[in-house]
């Protein structure tokens, strides 16, 4: 033993720097450690026949039950107008999705289906005013009669002329356009949804309730019927108390009708309503001004005591109801 083995051993002791003693375990190789494993038995799987599977009962979801049977088909017919109420009606979003899921085919829209000619349907919404030195305005407007069930005049355009009223020949577009009139004075109308433009909700309704009035039950034809009475009521021709034509809603109808009748209330909805500023409320009453007034009927529709109906107030919280049901994704 030398001296460096010594001076080991007397610090570590023998054990620690002895090499290969007894106490010690071969470490075995990666080679014999695969080797190894090649001869050991192999694991046997259980067989599929021999395992428990363990079935577990099927549940049957219920079928969908929807408040009424088929579908209805809507066109939306544009005319003279900035197609601001299709995009009112494309404002729905998921609830769109869900009428034409469920209740409505849109078998004709210049933007949204690739329909030339206008075909049967049960509802048309038509938007905007008839240019009368536009043949084929005339034409279609004649056809929309004859092909739908129920025409509803969508947006103030449709209902009274709107900023068409207003409308001269000479622009350099199409200078020899200077004539147009409200659906109302060409055709029978049977809903107006007056406004600019009419909010997502008014159209929507409206379409369920056209629905429900053809393909539901007696109850729901009912509620659907006192729910669109105001509106036919509105398409029965409106007030001539300003001399500008018998389709006429502006805001002097507000002041003969109402704030002169002693009906104001003031609660501002004719205002709030007024797409062009032309109301102002004054001393808790609405002021108009008749050179702004672009004859829309925004603030006559909105007023709550302009066609006032009991049909719908006694049934305010079914139709409601009745709503948020068959809305339900």
């Amino acid at each position: 033993m030398g001296l460096f083995e010594k001076l080991k051993s007397l610090l570590f002791g023998k054990g620690d720097v002895s090499e290969g003693t007894q106490d010690e375990k071969p470490v075995a190789s990666k080679q014999e450690k695969l080797v190894s494993a090649k001869h050991e038995a192999p694991v046997t799987k259980a067989k599929p026949a021999d395992m428990m599977v363990e079935q577990k009962p099927i549940i049957q979801k219920p079928k969908e039950e929807k408040p009424v049977a088929d579908k209805i088909t809507v066109g939306h017919v544009h005319m003279s107008g900035c197609t601001g109420c299709l995009v009112s009606l494309a404002d729905n979003y998921e609830g769109l999705l869900t009428i034409l899921d469920k209740y409505a085919d849109l078998v004709y829209c210049l933007t949204l289906a690739d329909v030339r000619h206008i075909p049967e349907m049960d509802v048309a919404l038509v938007e905007g005013s008839v240019c009368l030195n536009d043949e084929c305005s005339m034409e279609e407007i004649l056809e929309t009669r004859e092909k739908a069930k129920i025409v509803v005049a969508l947006g103030g355009c449709a209902c009274y002329g709107n900023t068409t009223r207003f409308c001269r020949g000479g622009q350099q577009n199409q200078p020899q356009h200077e004539a147009f009139l409200p659906i109302g004075d060409l055709i029978k109308v049977d809903v107006y949804i007056p406004s600019c433009a009419p909010t997502p909700q008014q159209i929507r309704n409206v379409c369920l309730m056209a629905y429900l009035l053809l393909k539901g039950t007696e109850e729901q034809k009912a509620l659907a019927a006192a729910y669109l009475t105001p509106l036919m009521r509105l398409a029965g021709g409106g007030a001539d108390t300003c001399g500008c034509s018998h389709t006429c809603a502006c805001g002097c109808d507000l002041m003969t009708e109402i704030i002169n009748q002693g009906l104001c209330c003031g609660c501002g909805s004719c205002a709030a309503a007024c797409s062009v500023r032309a109301i102002t409320m004054q001393y808790g009453k609405p002021q108009i001004e008749r050179d702004l007034c672009i004859k829309c009927g925004g603030c006559s529709a909105q007023c709550p005591r302009s066609f006032f109906s009991f049909d719908v107030c006694g049934q305010y919280e079914s139709i409601t109801h009745l709503i948020g049901e068959v809305m339900k994704p």
